[in-house]
Protein backbone atom coordinates (compact mmCIF):
# COMPACT_ATOMS: atom_id res chain seq x y z
CA UNK A 1 0.00 0.00 0.00
CA UNK A 2 3.26 2.39 0.37
CA UNK A 3 4.49 1.48 -2.26
CA UNK A 4 1.19 2.59 -4.07
CA UNK A 5 0.84 5.92 -2.79
CA UNK A 6 4.27 6.67 -3.09
CA UNK A 7 4.25 7.29 -6.91
CA UNK A 8 0.81 9.43 -6.25
CA UNK A 9 2.72 11.78 -3.79
CA UNK A 10 5.19 12.27 -6.64
CA UNK A 11 2.93 12.90 -9.02
CA UNK A 12 1.26 15.73 -6.95
CA UNK A 13 2.72 19.07 -7.76
CA UNK A 14 4.58 21.44 -4.93
CA UNK A 15 4.08 25.38 -3.94
CA UNK A 16 5.00 27.41 -1.66
CA UNK A 17 2.91 29.54 0.80
CA UNK A 18 3.02 32.82 -1.34
CA UNK A 19 2.11 31.14 -4.64
CA UNK A 20 -1.21 29.43 -3.05
CA UNK A 21 -1.95 33.01 -1.55
CA UNK A 22 -1.57 34.87 -4.81
CA UNK A 23 -3.26 32.11 -6.37
CA UNK A 24 -6.47 32.34 -3.78
CA UNK A 25 -6.03 36.02 -4.64
CA UNK A 26 -6.71 36.00 -7.60
CA UNK A 27 -9.54 33.39 -7.83
CA UNK A 28 -11.11 35.42 -5.05
CA UNK A 29 -10.53 39.14 -6.84
CA UNK A 30 -11.83 37.43 -10.28
CA UNK A 31 -14.82 36.11 -8.75
CA UNK A 32 -15.55 38.65 -6.63
CA UNK A 33 -14.15 41.81 -9.01
CA UNK A 34 -17.25 44.52 -7.66
CA UNK A 35 -19.94 44.04 -4.95
CA UNK A 36 -22.55 45.59 -2.95
CA UNK A 37 -22.09 44.59 0.99
CA UNK A 38 -25.00 45.55 3.73
CA UNK A 39 -23.62 44.98 7.39
CA UNK A 40 -23.14 46.85 10.97
CA UNK A 41 -20.09 48.62 11.46
CA UNK A 42 -17.83 47.07 14.51
CA UNK A 43 -14.36 47.33 15.51
CA UNK A 44 -13.53 50.79 13.91
CA UNK A 45 -10.60 52.40 13.73
CA UNK A 46 -9.00 55.35 12.38
CA UNK A 47 -5.02 54.83 11.49
CA UNK A 48 -2.80 56.99 12.06
CA UNK A 49 -1.45 56.66 8.17
CA UNK A 50 -5.26 57.72 7.23
CA UNK A 51 -6.22 54.61 5.93
CA UNK A 52 -9.76 52.93 8.40
CA UNK A 53 -10.01 49.63 9.17
CA UNK A 54 -13.41 47.95 10.81
CA UNK A 55 -15.47 44.80 10.45
CA UNK A 56 -18.87 44.69 8.39
CA UNK A 57 -21.39 42.43 10.20
CA UNK A 58 -24.75 40.82 10.68
CA UNK A 59 -26.32 38.17 12.46
CA UNK A 60 -24.09 35.14 11.42
CA UNK A 61 -21.16 36.36 9.85
CA UNK A 62 -18.16 38.97 9.85
CA UNK A 63 -16.33 40.70 6.85
CA UNK A 64 -13.50 42.56 7.79
CA UNK A 65 -13.02 45.58 5.31
CA UNK A 66 -10.72 48.99 4.79
CA UNK A 67 -11.36 51.92 3.55
CA UNK A 68 -7.89 53.41 1.62
CA UNK A 69 -7.29 57.01 2.83
CA UNK A 70 -7.17 58.77 -0.37
CA UNK A 71 -11.00 57.25 -0.36
CA UNK A 72 -11.64 57.65 2.88
CA UNK A 73 -11.24 61.77 2.52
CA UNK A 74 -14.17 61.36 -0.45
CA UNK A 75 -16.83 59.80 1.46
CA UNK A 76 -20.15 61.59 2.29
CA UNK A 77 -20.39 59.68 5.35
CA UNK A 78 -18.48 59.00 8.09
CA UNK A 79 -18.24 55.64 9.32
CA UNK A 80 -19.27 54.80 13.10
CA UNK A 81 -19.61 52.20 15.49
CA UNK A 82 -23.04 50.37 15.12
CA UNK A 83 -23.94 52.45 11.71
CA UNK A 84 -25.75 50.14 9.22
CA UNK A 85 -24.33 50.79 5.41
CA UNK A 86 -24.07 49.89 2.13
CA UNK A 87 -20.57 49.25 0.96
CA UNK A 88 -19.33 48.73 -2.48
CA UNK A 89 -15.90 47.58 -3.59
CA UNK A 90 -14.15 44.31 -4.04
CA UNK A 91 -13.35 41.64 -2.58
CA UNK A 92 -9.37 40.53 -2.02
CA UNK A 93 -7.08 38.71 0.42
CA UNK A 94 -4.26 39.71 2.93
CA UNK A 95 -2.03 37.15 2.53
CA UNK A 96 -0.07 37.94 5.80
CA UNK A 97 -3.06 36.51 7.99
CA UNK A 98 -4.54 34.63 5.52
CA UNK A 99 -7.40 36.32 5.68
CA UNK A 100 -9.71 37.78 3.16
CA UNK A 101 -11.64 41.83 3.03
CA UNK A 102 -13.16 43.71 1.41
CA UNK A 103 -11.72 47.18 -0.47
CA UNK A 104 -13.84 49.95 0.32
CA UNK A 105 -14.43 52.45 -2.65
CA UNK A 106 -17.60 53.74 -1.81
CA UNK A 107 -20.03 53.69 1.44
CA UNK A 108 -23.53 54.69 2.07
CA UNK A 109 -26.24 54.57 4.70
CA UNK A 110 -28.14 51.27 4.67
CA UNK A 111 -31.71 53.01 5.43
CA UNK A 112 -32.66 56.68 7.23
CA UNK A 113 -33.89 55.15 10.46
CA UNK A 114 -30.16 53.92 11.52
CA UNK A 115 -28.91 57.14 11.33
CA UNK A 116 -31.93 59.04 12.48
CA UNK A 117 -31.25 56.43 15.36
CA UNK A 118 -27.88 57.64 15.50
CA UNK A 119 -28.22 61.12 15.40
CA UNK A 120 -31.42 60.83 18.50
CA UNK A 121 -28.86 58.92 20.59
CA UNK A 122 -26.44 61.26 20.00
CA UNK A 123 -28.72 64.62 20.61
CA UNK A 124 -29.84 62.64 23.88
CA UNK A 125 -26.06 62.46 24.72
CA UNK A 126 -25.18 66.35 24.25
CA UNK A 127 -28.81 67.62 25.59
CA UNK A 128 -28.35 65.52 29.15
CA UNK A 129 -24.64 67.94 29.51
CA UNK A 130 -26.90 70.86 28.81
CA UNK A 131 -25.46 71.98 25.52
CA UNK A 132 -28.95 73.04 24.03
CA UNK A 133 -30.85 74.48 27.15
CA UNK A 134 -31.93 77.77 26.53
CA UNK A 135 -30.22 79.96 29.15
CA UNK A 136 -26.94 79.03 27.66
CA UNK A 137 -28.04 81.25 24.61
CA UNK A 138 -26.40 84.68 24.17
CA UNK A 139 -28.26 87.54 22.58
CA UNK A 140 -26.97 89.01 19.76
CA UNK A 141 -26.28 92.58 19.06
CA UNK A 142 -28.40 94.92 17.51
CA UNK A 143 -25.57 96.36 15.21
CA UNK A 144 -22.68 94.66 15.05
CA UNK A 145 -19.28 96.01 13.56
CA UNK A 146 -17.95 92.97 11.99
CA UNK A 147 -20.45 89.47 10.49
CA UNK A 148 -17.76 86.44 11.17
CA UNK A 149 -18.96 83.79 7.94
CA UNK A 150 -17.99 80.28 8.14
CA UNK A 151 -18.85 78.60 4.62
CA UNK A 152 -17.57 77.50 1.19
CA UNK A 153 -15.34 80.71 -0.40
CA UNK A 154 -17.53 78.97 -3.41
CA UNK A 155 -21.04 79.10 -4.27
CA UNK A 156 -24.24 81.17 -3.98
CA UNK A 157 -24.41 81.11 0.27
CA UNK A 158 -21.59 83.86 0.53
CA UNK A 159 -23.18 85.72 -2.66
CA UNK A 160 -26.59 85.68 -1.04
CA UNK A 161 -25.42 86.76 2.64
CA UNK A 162 -22.94 89.42 1.11
CA UNK A 163 -25.65 90.68 -1.53
CA UNK A 164 -28.46 90.76 1.63
CA UNK A 165 -26.10 92.47 4.12
CA UNK A 166 -25.31 95.36 1.65
CA UNK A 167 -28.91 95.91 0.77
CA UNK A 168 -29.80 95.96 4.37
CA UNK A 169 -26.67 97.39 6.49
CA UNK A 170 -22.86 96.95 5.03
CA UNK A 171 -21.01 95.82 7.81
CA UNK A 172 -17.46 94.12 7.68
CA UNK A 173 -17.39 90.97 6.48
CA UNK A 174 -14.71 88.52 7.76
CA UNK A 175 -14.70 84.87 6.15
CA UNK A 176 -13.08 82.18 7.02
CA UNK A 177 -13.15 79.31 3.68
CA UNK A 178 -14.14 75.80 4.80
CA UNK A 179 -15.46 72.95 3.44
CA UNK A 180 -18.95 72.17 4.08
CA UNK A 181 -19.44 68.45 3.09
CA UNK A 182 -16.58 65.74 3.40
CA UNK A 183 -14.37 63.83 6.01
CA UNK A 184 -12.68 67.18 6.61
CA UNK A 185 -15.18 69.89 6.94
CA UNK A 186 -16.52 69.01 10.83
CA UNK A 187 -12.74 69.57 12.01
CA UNK A 188 -12.05 72.71 9.75
CA UNK A 189 -15.50 74.41 10.85
CA UNK A 190 -14.83 73.69 14.42
CA UNK A 191 -11.43 74.82 14.12
CA UNK A 192 -12.82 78.36 12.48
CA UNK A 193 -15.39 78.69 15.07
CA UNK A 194 -12.22 78.56 17.96
CA UNK A 195 -10.02 80.60 15.99
CA UNK A 196 -12.77 83.37 15.12
CA UNK A 197 -13.08 83.29 18.90
CA UNK A 198 -8.97 83.34 19.68
CA UNK A 199 -8.98 86.55 17.96
CA UNK A 200 -7.03 89.31 20.00
CA UNK A 201 -8.56 92.79 20.84
CA UNK A 202 -5.06 94.03 19.60
CA UNK A 203 -4.60 92.14 16.59
CA UNK A 204 -4.54 92.85 12.77
CA UNK A 205 -8.07 91.44 12.41
CA UNK A 206 -10.64 92.46 14.78
CA UNK A 207 -13.02 90.59 16.24
CA UNK A 208 -16.67 89.69 14.79
CA UNK A 209 -19.48 90.45 16.95
CA UNK A 210 -21.87 87.84 15.48
CA UNK A 211 -20.64 84.95 13.92
CA UNK A 212 -22.74 82.80 10.58
CA UNK A 213 -21.98 79.27 10.16
CA UNK A 214 -23.93 79.30 6.81
CA UNK A 215 -24.44 76.13 4.35
CA UNK A 216 -27.21 75.18 1.71
CA UNK A 217 -29.46 72.33 1.55
CA UNK A 218 -28.44 68.64 0.86
CA UNK A 219 -29.43 65.46 2.15
CA UNK A 220 -29.19 64.32 5.03
CA UNK A 221 -25.54 62.60 4.13
CA UNK A 222 -24.42 65.81 2.88
CA UNK A 223 -25.32 67.91 6.56
CA UNK A 224 -23.66 65.28 8.69
CA UNK A 225 -20.68 67.14 8.76
CA UNK A 226 -22.75 69.47 11.33
CA UNK A 227 -24.20 66.66 13.27
CA UNK A 228 -20.49 66.25 14.61
CA UNK A 229 -19.93 66.18 18.20
CA UNK A 230 -17.06 68.15 17.59
CA UNK A 231 -18.95 70.57 15.90
CA UNK A 232 -21.36 71.23 18.41
CA UNK A 233 -19.20 71.40 21.21
CA UNK A 234 -17.59 73.98 19.56
CA UNK A 235 -20.59 76.26 18.94
CA UNK A 236 -21.16 75.53 23.13
CA UNK A 237 -17.84 77.13 23.68
CA UNK A 238 -18.05 79.80 21.74
CA UNK A 239 -18.01 83.34 23.32
CA UNK A 240 -19.25 85.21 20.14
CA UNK A 241 -23.03 85.23 19.42
CA UNK A 242 -23.48 82.51 16.62
CA UNK A 243 -26.34 82.20 14.39
CA UNK A 244 -27.09 78.59 12.32
CA UNK A 245 -27.92 78.58 9.04
CA UNK A 246 -27.41 75.02 7.52
CA UNK A 247 -29.55 73.56 4.98
CA UNK A 248 -33.47 74.66 3.93
CA UNK A 249 -36.03 75.42 6.21
CA UNK A 250 -37.02 71.88 7.19
CA UNK A 251 -33.65 70.65 7.67
CA UNK A 252 -32.68 70.44 10.91
CA UNK A 253 -29.07 69.35 12.29
CA UNK A 254 -27.89 69.67 16.03
CA UNK A 255 -25.36 72.74 15.34
CA UNK A 256 -29.22 74.43 15.08
CA UNK A 257 -30.04 73.04 18.81
CA UNK A 258 -26.97 74.91 20.41
CA UNK A 259 -26.74 77.58 18.04
CA UNK A 260 -27.92 80.96 19.68
CA UNK A 261 -29.87 81.44 16.26
CA UNK A 262 -31.31 79.12 13.69
CA UNK A 263 -32.17 80.75 10.74
CA UNK A 264 -33.67 78.92 8.19
CA UNK A 265 -31.21 80.22 5.23
CA UNK A 266 -28.26 81.84 4.85
CA UNK A 267 -30.55 84.82 3.47
CA UNK A 268 -32.16 84.83 7.01
CA UNK A 269 -29.58 84.59 8.82
CA UNK A 270 -28.02 87.82 7.36
CA UNK A 271 -31.31 89.48 8.06
CA UNK A 272 -31.09 88.79 11.45
CA UNK A 273 -27.41 89.74 11.80
CA UNK A 274 -28.10 93.48 10.86
CA UNK A 275 -31.42 95.51 10.67
CA UNK A 276 -32.62 97.69 7.69
CA UNK A 277 -30.58 100.84 7.40
CA UNK A 278 -33.51 102.62 6.39
CA UNK A 279 -35.85 101.51 8.66
CA UNK A 280 -33.07 102.43 11.31
CA UNK A 281 -33.18 105.88 9.95
CA UNK A 282 -36.89 105.97 9.57
CA UNK A 283 -37.21 104.87 13.45
CA UNK A 284 -34.75 107.53 14.18
CA UNK A 285 -36.40 109.98 12.75
CA UNK A 286 -39.99 109.20 13.54
CA UNK A 287 -38.67 109.13 17.39
CA UNK A 288 -37.14 112.80 16.67
CA UNK A 289 -40.77 113.88 15.09
CA UNK A 290 -42.26 111.67 18.53
CA UNK A 291 -39.79 114.01 20.73
CA UNK A 292 -40.49 117.33 19.20
CA UNK A 293 -44.29 116.66 19.29
CA UNK A 294 -44.10 116.09 23.06
CA UNK A 295 -42.03 119.00 23.49
CA UNK A 296 -44.16 121.45 21.96
CA UNK A 297 -47.17 119.79 23.93
CA UNK A 298 -45.33 120.12 27.38
CA UNK A 299 -44.65 123.46 26.88
CA UNK A 300 -48.05 124.43 25.85
CA UNK A 301 -49.29 123.21 29.11
CA UNK A 302 -47.15 124.80 31.00
CA UNK A 303 -47.79 127.95 29.05
CA UNK A 304 -51.79 127.80 29.32
CA UNK A 305 -51.06 126.80 33.59
CA UNK A 306 -49.24 129.59 33.96
CA UNK A 307 -51.49 132.10 32.38
CA UNK A 308 -54.16 130.80 35.09
CA UNK A 309 -51.96 131.03 37.59
CA UNK A 310 -51.72 134.76 36.78
CA UNK A 311 -55.38 135.43 36.30
CA UNK A 312 -55.85 134.02 40.05
CA UNK A 313 -53.52 135.97 41.61
CA UNK A 314 -54.39 139.83 43.06
CA UNK A 315 -53.34 142.70 41.61
CA UNK A 316 -49.90 144.56 43.15
CA UNK A 317 -52.04 146.86 45.56
CA UNK A 318 -54.13 144.92 46.96
CA UNK A 319 -51.13 142.98 47.90
CA UNK A 320 -49.40 145.70 49.65
CA UNK A 321 -52.54 148.09 50.93
CA UNK A 322 -52.38 145.82 54.37
CA UNK A 323 -48.41 145.92 54.61
CA UNK A 324 -48.33 149.80 53.98
CA UNK A 325 -50.79 150.24 56.20
CA UNK A 326 -49.43 148.53 59.03
CA UNK A 327 -46.24 150.39 58.30
CA UNK A 328 -47.85 153.57 58.79
CA UNK A 329 -49.88 152.89 62.28
CA UNK A 330 -45.81 151.46 63.13
CA UNK A 331 -43.97 155.07 62.39
CA UNK A 332 -46.77 156.83 64.63
CA UNK A 333 -45.97 154.62 67.71
CA UNK A 334 -42.36 154.95 67.17
CA UNK A 335 -42.32 158.74 67.33
CA UNK A 336 -44.09 158.55 70.07
CA UNK A 337 -42.06 155.90 72.08
CA UNK A 338 -39.11 158.27 71.31
CA UNK A 339 -40.42 161.17 73.02
CA UNK A 340 -41.49 159.22 76.13
CA UNK A 341 -37.85 157.23 76.19
CA UNK A 342 -36.37 160.32 75.76
CA UNK A 343 -38.49 162.72 78.85
CA UNK A 344 -37.47 158.94 80.85
CA UNK A 345 -33.85 159.73 80.85
CA UNK A 346 -33.68 163.37 80.88
CA UNK A 347 -35.83 162.54 84.35
CA UNK A 348 -33.65 160.16 85.50
CA UNK A 349 -30.33 162.49 84.58
CA UNK A 350 -31.90 165.32 86.64
CA UNK A 351 -32.35 163.38 89.74
CA UNK A 352 -28.71 162.11 89.49
CA UNK A 353 -27.04 165.54 89.43
CA UNK A 354 -28.82 166.90 91.87
CA UNK A 355 -27.12 164.33 93.91
CA UNK A 356 -23.43 164.84 93.07
CA UNK A 357 -20.99 167.65 95.27
CA UNK A 358 -17.98 169.01 94.31
CA UNK A 359 -16.08 167.75 97.36
CA UNK A 360 -16.64 164.25 96.82
CA UNK A 361 -16.08 164.06 93.27
CA UNK A 362 -12.68 166.03 93.78
CA UNK A 363 -11.65 163.22 96.55
CA UNK A 364 -12.95 160.41 94.34
CA UNK A 365 -10.37 161.22 91.12
CA UNK A 366 -7.71 161.57 93.45
CA UNK A 367 -8.43 158.22 94.76
CA UNK A 368 -8.59 156.87 91.06
CA UNK A 369 -5.44 158.64 90.45
CA UNK A 370 -3.43 157.15 93.25
CA UNK A 371 -4.64 153.75 92.10
CA UNK A 372 -4.16 154.09 88.34
CA UNK A 373 -0.28 155.29 89.17
CA UNK A 374 0.25 151.80 91.40
CA UNK A 375 -1.25 149.57 88.69
CA UNK A 376 0.47 151.67 85.90
CA UNK A 377 4.37 150.82 88.41
CA UNK A 378 2.79 147.33 88.28
CA UNK A 379 2.02 146.87 84.79
CA UNK A 380 5.63 147.89 84.15
CA UNK A 381 7.44 145.66 86.75
CA UNK A 382 5.58 142.73 85.31
CA UNK A 383 6.04 143.91 81.47
CA UNK A 384 10.33 143.69 82.06
CA UNK A 385 9.81 140.52 83.99
CA UNK A 386 8.39 138.81 80.74
CA UNK A 387 10.77 140.55 78.57
CA UNK A 388 13.95 139.53 80.59
CA UNK A 389 12.64 135.54 80.59
CA UNK A 390 11.97 135.47 77.07
CA UNK A 391 14.72 136.79 75.73
CA UNK A 392 16.62 133.76 78.28
CA UNK A 393 14.81 131.84 76.28
CA UNK A 394 15.58 133.34 73.13
CA UNK A 395 19.05 133.31 73.56
CA UNK A 396 19.10 129.57 74.69
CA UNK A 397 17.16 128.35 72.13
CA UNK A 398 19.90 130.55 69.31
CA UNK A 399 22.58 128.66 71.00
CA UNK A 400 20.60 125.09 70.54
CA UNK A 401 19.91 125.79 66.77
CA UNK A 402 23.09 126.65 66.03
CA UNK A 403 24.52 123.92 68.09
CA UNK A 404 22.36 121.73 65.36
CA UNK A 405 22.33 123.87 62.19
CA UNK A 406 23.91 122.58 58.96
CA UNK A 407 25.86 125.36 58.33
CA UNK A 408 27.73 124.64 61.33
CA UNK A 409 28.87 121.32 59.66
CA UNK A 410 29.28 123.84 56.39
CA UNK A 411 32.03 126.05 58.14
CA UNK A 412 34.12 122.94 59.03
CA UNK A 413 34.65 122.56 55.42
CA UNK A 414 31.85 120.23 54.09
CA UNK A 415 29.54 121.54 51.34
CA UNK A 416 25.83 120.65 50.62
CA UNK A 417 24.63 119.41 47.09
CA UNK A 418 21.50 119.76 45.36
CA UNK A 419 20.12 118.67 41.95
CA UNK A 420 18.31 121.07 39.66
CA UNK A 421 14.92 119.96 41.67
CA UNK A 422 16.32 121.45 44.22
CA UNK A 423 16.49 118.00 46.27
CA UNK A 424 19.43 116.77 47.79
CA UNK A 425 21.69 114.32 47.10
CA UNK A 426 23.32 111.88 49.59
CA UNK A 427 24.95 109.58 47.82
CA UNK A 428 27.07 109.77 44.84
CA UNK A 429 24.87 107.02 42.98
CA UNK A 430 21.94 109.68 42.70
CA UNK A 431 23.63 112.07 40.45
CA UNK A 432 23.63 111.10 36.65
CA UNK A 433 26.78 112.36 34.82
CA UNK A 434 25.79 115.99 32.94
CA UNK A 435 24.02 116.93 35.62
CA UNK A 436 23.64 120.36 36.76
CA UNK A 437 24.74 120.96 40.90
CA UNK A 438 24.04 123.48 43.28
CA UNK A 439 26.76 123.66 46.21
CA UNK A 440 26.07 125.04 49.32
CA UNK A 441 28.84 126.40 51.50
CA UNK A 442 29.47 128.43 54.67
CA UNK A 443 30.08 131.40 52.80
CA UNK A 444 27.25 131.12 49.73
CA UNK A 445 26.71 129.04 46.94
CA UNK A 446 28.17 127.73 43.65
CA UNK A 447 27.27 125.40 40.45
CA UNK A 448 29.15 122.77 39.38
CA UNK A 449 28.31 119.93 36.28
CA UNK A 450 28.86 116.10 37.14
CA UNK A 451 31.63 114.73 34.55
CA UNK A 452 30.34 111.14 35.80
CA UNK A 453 34.08 110.07 37.00
CA UNK A 454 34.18 109.24 40.72
CA UNK A 455 36.72 111.36 42.50
CA UNK A 456 40.10 109.75 43.05
CA UNK A 457 40.54 108.99 46.92
CA UNK A 458 43.06 111.38 48.66
CA UNK A 459 46.55 110.31 49.48
CA UNK A 460 46.98 108.50 52.84
CA UNK A 461 49.74 109.99 54.66
CA UNK A 462 52.70 107.74 55.95
CA UNK A 463 52.36 106.16 58.84
CA UNK A 464 55.05 106.49 61.80
CA UNK A 465 56.61 103.32 62.29
CA UNK A 466 56.56 102.10 65.68
CA UNK A 467 59.46 102.78 68.15
CA UNK A 468 60.19 106.24 65.51
CA UNK A 469 59.57 109.73 66.36
CA UNK A 470 57.34 111.74 63.41
CA UNK A 471 58.26 114.85 62.45
CA UNK A 472 56.47 117.87 63.20
CA UNK A 473 56.40 119.48 60.11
Amino acid sequence: MSEAASPLRANLPEFSVSEIAGALKRVVEDTFPFVRVRGEISNLKFHSSGHVYFDLKDEKACLNAVIWRGTAQKLKVRPDHGLEVVCTGRISTYAGSSRYQLIVEQAELAGLGALMAMLEERKKKLASEGLFAAERKKPLPYLPGVVGVITSPTGAVIRDIMHRLNDRFPRRVLLWAVPVQGERAAAEVAAAIRGFNALKADGPLPIPDVLIVARGGGSIEDLMAFNEEIVVRAVAESRIPLISAVGHETDTTLIDLVADRRAPTPTAAAEMAVPVRAELLSQTMELERRHLRAFSRAMSDRRQKLSSLVRVLPRAEQLFAQPRQRFDIASEKLGNALRQNLNAHRTHFLKTSALLRPRPIARHVEVCLQRTDVLGRRLTQSHRGHLAAARKRFESLSRILESVSYRAVLSRGFALVRGDDGGLKRAAAAIRPGERLELAFADGQRAAVADGTPAPKPARKPTPQSGSQGSLL
